[in-house]
């Protein structure tokens, strides 16, 4: 019965440690910086031989 308890107790902690550092990684989605993107150019990427419209 001990090890049942000493068992669940240790799910218990890294269920509730696995939340607390998913929330304190910096993991997040953050909007794109367009500003900071190169331009991009259609013609710059055709291939020769292919029309592109």
């Amino acid at each position: 019965m001990i090890l049942v308890i000493a068992l669940l107790a240790l799910a218990a902690w890294a269920t509730i440690s696995t939340f607390v550092e998913l929330r304190r990684d910096g993991y997040r989605r953050v909007p794109t910086d367009w500003r900071r993107l190169a331009g991009r150019d259609l013609h710059q990427e055709a291939e020769s031989g292919r029309l592109y419209r």
